[in-house]
C-alpha cells in the first residue's frame, strides 16, 4: 500500500453526518485536502446506531412498534438523499435502503419471536447505520465531484477481520492487510469511502468494533493503508483542558502525547478511547482532533513527540466511585494479601479504577464503580473471612459517592510543585482529599473527593494550575457610600485582571437593605446600578449567601460595606461554612471577646481568609503595618494615633470661623463619616479602632476597658440622625470654649486615641503642641504610630488619608487581591 504518495485518513462522527448540511460540509472539507489519496471513514447519521438498538429491544419485547421506527429511518434517510442526490441516484440508493430494511424486518420478526437476540444479531443490526451512510456519501461525491481521482465505496466487513477477547475486539492483522491489498489497487489515487464501526470474525460474520468503533475503525485503517496522518472529525474544536460544561474556560489542548491522551481517555475526557489509538500508535502516526463545524480551527494534534511547553493538559474526572478499604494490623509484612484483594474482584468481574497503598502496608484501598460497591464488599468479606473474624484484619468498608480527579500531563515529570499546586488548590476552596495514587512516570496525579464537590475541585485545579481564571464567586452586602465606590472600582479593573492575571472577579450579587440583584453567571459591572435598582427582588440575607455560594464555582467571597452588628453578627457561621469574608465593617471584631474568639476559631475550622485591613484607617496598611512586627518578634510598647478620618478632618479644619455644627455637617455631606455622625462623634469608632489593634496585639480587650470621651452633647445620644443634627448647633457654644483655651496655651485640639502593651486604652479630645507629629496633618489623614522594641528612639509612623468613600474601598479591594494571592491567584 505505499507508493510517492502517502495516505490520510479522515474520520466524521455521527454528528458530522446528521443531516444534508453536514454531508455538504464533510464534502467542502474534504474537497481543501491536498492529499491525493484520502480515506473517509464514516459513522452512522447521528442517532441511528441508538435507534437501531432501540429496534431489538422492541422486537425483544415482541412490540411492533419496531415497523414504525424502521419507517421512521427510511424517512430520514430518503429526505437526505432526496436533498443530495440527483432523482435516479436518490432511486436506486433507496431501493438498496428498502431491500435493507426487508431483511432487517426477517431479522427482528425472528427475534420477536425468540424474544432473544443474540450478540451477533445485535451486531448485524447496529451495523446497517454504516452502510447508508458511507453508500449515500458515496453517490454523493461521485456525483458533485470536486477531488480528482476515482471514488470507491469500502465494505469493512470485507477488510478488516477481528477476533473478539476478554479485551475487546483483536485485529488480525495478517488476514486484514491481505483483504485491503485485494480490495484497493496499490497504485489507486482517489477516494475511498469506508464504513466504520463494522468488521467481520475469522468465519465471516458480521461483528462491531465495539462503541467508538468508528474512531477504532480510522485508527485501523491509517494503520492498513500506512497512513500518514489521521484526522477525527467531531463536534468540538480539538482536546479539552477539562469538560466545558463544568469548567467554562477550558481552553483546547495544542498537542498530547500518545500517552496523555490515553490518561486523560481513561478518566472520562472526551478524547478518542485509548483501545481505539492502538494501531496508529503502533506506527507511530499522527492523529487529528478536529471540529467538523469549525474546520479552521487548529484542532489538537496526538503524536509520540507532542511540542507543547504545558507541564499539565488536562484534568478530568470518573463520577460515581466507590472507595473499598481494607484495613489491619495483620497485614503488615504479609505477602500476598493485594493478590488475595484483586484476585477476589476480579473473579466477579469488579473493575478497579485506582489502588492506593500506604507504605506501612496497614491499610490498602481502591476505587471501583459505585454501582459494584455492595458486591464488592461482599465478595472481599468472603475472602478475608477468617482474617476478620480473627481480628487480624479489622474492617472491610464501603465509602460510597465519591469522585476521581486526575491531572495529567508528561511534563510533570522532573517538574517540583505540581502536586502542590493540586493540594493547594483543593484545600483553598475546602475539598478533602480520602485517597491519592500517582504513577512512577509522574504523568498522572488521581486524587479520590467526595462526589458533590467535583466540579468545583475541577475548577479550582484548573484554576490552580494556570489553564484557566481563578474565579472568586463575589457577593457585596451594602452597596451605599463605601460598596458603590468598590463595585465601579471594580468595574474600571475587572477586565485587566482576567485578561492579564487569568483572576475572574466575579460579582454574583449585590444585597442592600431593601432589595438585592443577583446574576448566576455575574453582574454586568459597568451596569450594576441599573440592575440593582431595576430588581424587585426583596432583601434576603440567607437567600442571598446561598446563591453566591456555590459548588460548582471554587472560592466563595462575601464582601461586607455595611457598619451593620447584624451582618457581621453571622461572620462566624460563613468563616466556618468555608465562605471568605473581606470587610471594612468594625463590629465583629471589635464585638464582645468570646465572639472574637469564635470568630478565629471558625476561620480555622473553614480553612477560610477573614480580612479586615480597611477596619482601621481605610486604605493604609495599619493592620497589616502591627501584624509584620508582632511576626518579626518586635515587641509593641504602644500605639498612639489619630484613627478617625472624620475627627481629624473636622479639628483640622475648625478654627472657630464656622461652627462645629455646619462642619460635622459638611463632612457628612463629603461622606467622611458615618451615615450616623454620632458614631465618629461619640468616640467609639476610634474605641473600636483600639480594640481591633489591641486584639492583633494579643491583649484580651472588651470595648467596656477603654476609657472614651464622647464628642456627643449630653442628651443627644438618642433620637433619629435628622434630630441630632437639627439640635447640635445649639452646644457650639462649648466646643468653641475649649478651643480658645488651648490656643491661649498654644496649643491645637486633636482626637487622640492610645494603647498601651500592658493594656490600657484611652480616647479622647486632648491639647498638643503646634510642633507636634499630630497637629500637622492633611485634612482627614489618620496618623499612627507605633513605639517598640526595635522603633523605641524613632517610633514607625504610618500616615495618609483614613476616611472617604475611595480611599476605603481601595483598601477593601486590596484586601480582595491579596485573598485571590492566597488562594492561588498569580498576581
Amino acid at each position: 500500500m505505499t507508493t510517492t504518495d502517502p495516505w490520510v485518513v479522515h474520520k466524521f462522527g455521527g454528528s458530522s453526518v446528521a443531516d444534508a448540511d453536514c454531508f455538504r460540509r464533510v464534502a467542502a472539507i474534504l474537497d481543501a485536502v491536498p492529499a491525493p489519496r484520502v480515506g473517509i471513514v464514516l459513522s452512522a447519521c447521528k442517532g441511528v446506531t441508538d435507534a437501531l438498538l432501540r429496534l431489538v429491544a422492541l422486537a425483544e419485547r415482541q412490540d411492533d412498534g419496531y415497523r414504525t421506527e424502521i419507517g421512521a429511518l427510511r424517512a430520514r434517510h430518503a429526505t437526505i438523499a432526496g436533498t443530495l442526490l440527483a432523482p435516479e441516484s436518490a432511486r436506486l440508493y433507496l431501493a438498496g435502503f428498502d431491500r435493507d430494511c426487508h431483511d432487517l424486518e426477517g431479522i427482528l420478526h425472528t427475534v420477536k419471536l425468540t424474544r432473544a437476540a443474540a450478540r451477533n444479531v445485535s451486531d448485524l443490526i447496529a451495523g446497517y447505520g454504516e452502510i447508508w451512510s458511507t453508500k449515500l456519501f458515496h453517490r454523493y461525491l461521485e456525483e458533485r465531484g470536486g477531488r480528482t481521482g476515482a471514488v470507491q465505496w469500502i465494505d469493512a466487513r470485507r477488510a478488516v477481520v477481528v477476533e473478539w477477547g476478554p479485551l475487546g475486539p483483536g485485529i488480525q492483522w495478517a488476514e486484514s492487510r491481505a483483504n485491503m491489498a485485494d480490495l484497493v489497487d496499490r497504485d489507486f489515487k482517489g477516494t475511498l469511502v469506508i464504513t466504520g464501526f463494522i468488521a467481520s470474525d475469522k468465519r465471516g460474520v458480521q461483528t462491531t468494533l465495539g462503541r467508538n468503533g468508528s474512531d477504532f475503525s480510522a485508527s485501523i485503517f491509517g494503520a492498513l493503508l500506512k497512513a500518514s496522518e489521521i484526522h477525527i472529525w467531531t463536534d468540538v474544536d480539538g482536546v479539552l483542558s477539562a469538560d466545558p460544561r463544568r469548567v467554562p474556560d477550558a481552553t483546547v489542548i495544542d498537542s498530547l502525547s500518545y500517552n496523555e491522551a490515553m490518561e486523560l481517555a481513561y478518566f472520562g475526557a472526551k478524547v478518542i478511547h485509548p483501545q481505539t489509538m492502538a494501531p496508529a500508535v503502533g506506527d507511530g502516526i499522527p492523529i487529528w482532533i478536529r471540529n467538523t463545524f469549525a474546520p479552521d480551527k487548529a484542532g489538537t494534534l496526538i503524536c509520540a513527540q507532542p511540542e507543547s511547553s504545558l507541564p499539565v493538559k488536562g484534568i478530568t474526572s470518573i463520577e460515581r466511585v466507590a472507595l473499598i478499604n481494607l484495613e489491619g494490623a495483620g497485614m503488615i509484612g504479609v505477602p500476598g494479601t493485594a493478590h488475595r484483594l484483586f484476585g477476589a474482584l476480579r473473579e466477579e468481574n469488579i473493575s478497579v479504577i485506582l489502588i492506593s497503598q500506604g507504605s506501612s502496608e496497614h491499610s490498602i484501598c481502591c476505587a471501583i464503580p459505585q454501582e459494584q460497591a455492595e458486591r464488592a464488599a461482599a465478595v472481599v468479606r468472603h475472602a478475608f473471612e477468617r482474617e476478620l473474624k480473627e481480628g487480624q484484619i479489622q474492617s472491610v468498608d464501603i465509602d460510597p459517592d465519591l469522585a476521581i480527579l486526575a491531572v495529567v500531563g508528561d511534563g510533570m515529570a522532573g517538574t517540583p510543585g505540581v502536586a502542590a499546586k493540586v493540594f493547594n488548590a483543593l484545600g483553598a476552596t475546602s475539598v478533602n482529599v480520602r485517597a491519592i495514587a500517582q504513577g512512577a512516570s509522574e504523568r498522572n496525579i488521581s486524587v479520590v473527593i467526595e462526589g458533590r464537590s467535583a466540579t468545583r475541585a475541577l475548577r479550582a485545579v484548573h484554576a490552580g494550575l494556570y489553564l484557566s481564571p481563578h474565579t472568586m464567586s463575589m457577593g457585596v452586602i451594602g452597596p451605599g457610600t463605601v460598596g458603590r465606590v468598590l463595585l465601579d472600582q471594580l468595574a474600571s479593573q475587572s477586565a485587566r485582571f482576567r485578561d492579564q492575571f487569568k483572576l475572574d472577579l466575579r460579582v454574583r450579587g449585590v444585597l442592600g437593605s431593601k432589595r438585592m440583584v443577583l446574576g448566576d453567571s455575574g453582574l454586568q459591572l459597568a451596569k450594576w446600578r441599573q440592575q440593582y435598582e431595576g430588581s424587585s427582588v426583596a432583601a434576603d440575607l440567607d437567600r442571598f449567601v446561598e446563591h453566591v455560594r456555590v459548588d460548582y464555582l471554587p472560592h466563595t467571597v462575601l464582601i461586607d460595606c455595611t457598619a451593620s452588628a447584624a451582618v457581621a453578627s453571622r461572620y462566624a457561621d460563613w468563616l466556618a461554612a468555608g465562605i471568605h469574608i473581606v470587610t471594612p465593617n468594625k463590629k465583629a471584631n471589635s464585638a464582645e471577646l468570646a465572639f472574637y474568639r469564635r470568630l478565629r476559631e471558625a476561620r480555622r475550622t473553614g480553612g477560610s481568609h477573614y480580612l479586615y485591613e480597611a477596619t482601621v484607617g481605610a486604605g493604609l496598611p495599619i493592620v497589616t503595618t502591627l501584624r509584620d512586627l508582632r511576626e518579626t518578634g518586635d515587641e509593641i510598647t504602644s500605639i498612639e494615633g489619630i484613627f478617625s478620618g472624620t475627627l481629624a478632618y473636622l479639628f483640622n479644619v475648625y478654627d472657630g470661623r464656622t461652627s462645629f455644627s455646619d462642619i460635622v455637617r459638611d463632612a457628612r455631606q463629603r461622606g467622611y463619616t458615618e451615615p450616623d455622625p454620632r458614631d465618629d462623634l461619640s468616640g467609639m469608632d476610634v474605641a473600636r479602632k483600639l480594640i481591633i489593634l489591641g486584639r492583633e496585639m494579643g491583649l484580651d480587650l472588651e470595648l467596656a476597658d477603654v476609657k472614651v470621651e464622647s464628642l456627643v452633647p449630653a442628651g443627644l445620644e438618642g433620637g433619629s440622625i435628622d434630630e441630632f443634627m437639627a439640635r447640635l448647633p445649639r452646644h457650639d457654644a462649648g466646643m468653641r470654649e475649649r478651643l480658645e483655651a488651648a490656643r491661649a496655651r498654644g496649643k491645637v485640639l486633636r482626637y487622640v486615641g492610645r494603647l498601651t502593651a500592658d493594656g490600657q486604652a484611652v480616647v479622647g479630645l486632648v491639647e498638643l503642641e503646634a510642633r507636634h507629629a499630630f497637629a500637622n496633618i492633611a485634612l482627614t489623614d489618620n496618623v499612627v504610630r507605633f513605639a517598640t522594641r526595635r522603633y523605641c528612639d524613632n517610633p514607625l509612623i504610618v500616615q495618609g488619608p483614613g476616611a472617604g468613600p475611595e480611599v476605603t474601598a481601595g483598601g477593601v479591594f486590596a484586601d480582595l487581591l491579596r485573598l485571590a494571592a492566597y488562594l492561588g491567584a498569580r498576581l
